[in-house]
């Protein structure tokens, strides 16, 4: 449990203080790269997400608002809209499809904070660099957020860490920009925090209210710092207080100390991973061992060879239920299907998740023939290590393949020449390279340089 009220007083307004004093120059090279490289993953990742039946129902539902502004929708050169609007919307298309980066605290900071950063930036004009200082304290309060939650306890009370952590990461990057003081600044995360939510039930059924979690917590930051710099209050313990306090509400483990512990000394969104594959993170080390299982034993898949899965509780929980084709989300969350393309394709790409491929019967008969095995071990290393290990029967024996943390961590991970490859295999329209050179040197650029790239005016003219 948290500590009691006494000893924890003042986090929050310790974490506003290190927000607002933060400056690029206190950024690590390590961290300005890493905020460089999850600019540029992102937006590939919503220009992609932008052509999703949920992203284009929350846009429509947006334009109906008739709120107008100087943020633009990525892949859209109109409406400009409210920033707060343009971040809710990019936030959705950025985790629609779930390739967007992932922090073993289980959530998708990417998705979350960039759309917010880019709208706010794009709204007021401001340089490359607070830019990068702004992304950089967003990550970085939206993961602390959720490692003194425990993630694996609040995960397990149904919370999706995303949508819960989200806002405050947003409303920091966000306060950033602003130029908010200490005071502000802990009014906006107070704000931020009373409006994090995100349920886990869209499992349940694979509902779009996943995709949603991103882009609404996006939402929540712009407008809780928005309204903080209009003097807007918002309580200044929201992490800390016993009565309807973060910690207390969200989790039966938590802990203040992630949240300050080494501020500005460990910067935790250096481990941010980066996605190879278009499915939950929790299962891209399975994906893995399947992959080099695959390629050992050579030629098509025998789907009759039998194989087993060891699993620890929270994936068994998240990803071990049983497949039934319905929603791409369902797909995507399902360690079943996911491994079953894996071995039988050698790839989980979004074509894998296509209305023909998700009812394929072969896909489906695979998936249901895995056995799933409970691995204690597993428990010990998770979330710490997103591990897992696959083992295939070749003729009477075993050959298992063990993965401690998968391809995109750091401990794998991808370089500016892999996103390159996989912002290109799922845009093939656009100007991958020019967008590259500004994402990847965004201090030299503005936000409204790099989101002129992504408009289908810019593009078609760069292709002429």
């Amino acid at each position: 449990m948290a500590n009691d009220n006494q000893s924890v007083l003042g986090v929050t307004l310790q974490l506003a203080r290190w927000i607002a004093g933060l400056t690029y120059k206190d950024l690590p090279a390590r961290a300005r790269d890493v905020v460089r490289l999850a600019i540029f993953d992102t937006v590939g990742c919503g220009v992609y997400g932008y052509q999703t039946p949920w992203t284009q129902a929350l846009l429509k539902w947006v334009q109906a608002s008739g709120g107008k502004g100087r943020a633009r929708v990525w892949n859209d050169a109109q409406p400009t809209l409210r920033a707060a609007d343009a971040a809710m919307v990019n936030g959705t298309s950025a985790h629609a499809f779930e390739l967007d980066d992932y922090h073993n605290a289980k959530l998708h900071p990417g998705a979350v904070v960039i759309p917010a950063a880019l709208a706010l930036a794009e709204e007021h004009n401001v340089s490359g660099e607070r830019l990068v200082t702004a992304i950089a304290a967003g990550y970085e309060v939206m993961i602390r957020s959720s490692l003194a939650l425990e993630p694996s306890a609040a995960r397990l009370r149904g919370w999706h860490l995303t949508g819960a952590c989200g806002p405050f990461g947003a409303a920091a990057a966000c306060a950033v920009l602003l130029g908010l003081d200490a005071e502000r600044t802990a009014w906006a995360l107070g704000l931020a925090g009373t409006q994090g939510a995100g349920l886990w039930a869209f499992n349940a059924d694979g509902a779009m209210s996943k995709r949603l979690h991103a882009g609404k917590a996006a939402h929540s930051g712009v407008l809780a710092a928005e309204l903080a710099a209009l003097g807007f209050t918002g309580p200044t313990q929201i992490y800390e207080t016993g009565d309807g306090g973060f910690l207390k509400a969200f989790s039966d483990k938590s802990n203040v100390a992630p949240l300050t512990h080494e501020l500005g000394k460990v910067y935790h969104l250096d481990a941010v991973s980066i996605k190879p594959y278009s499915c939950c993170g929790s299962t891209h080390a399975y994906i893995d061992a399947a992959l080099q299982l695959r390629s050992r034993l050579g030629g098509q898949w025998d789907a009759a060879r039998p194989v087993q899965v060891g699993m620890s509780k929270v994936v068994d929980v998240q990803c071990g239920f049983d497949y039934a084709p319905s929603s791409a989300l369902n797909a995507q969350m399902s360690l079943r299907y996911c491994l079953a393309a894996a071995l039988n394709d050698g790839q989980v790409l979004p074509a894998q998740f296509s209305e023909e491929k998700m009812h394929d019967p072969a896909l489906g008969k695979l998936a249901a023939h895995l056995e799933l095995v409970d691995d204690p071990a597993l428990d010990k290393l998770y979330p710490v290590h997103f591990a897992g290990w696959v083992a295939a029967k070749k003729g009477n024996d075993w050959m298992r393949v063990d993965i401690l943390d998968p391809t995109g961590s750091l401990a794998a991970p991808m370089d500016a020449a892999a996103v390159s490859r996989k912002f290109a295999g799922n845009n093939p329209q656009l100007a991958v390279d020019k967008i590259a050179a500004v994402a990847l040197h965004m201090e030299k650029h503005t936000a409204r340089e790099l989101i002129d790239l992504l408009t289908p005016v810019t593009v078609a003219r760069a292709a002429a």
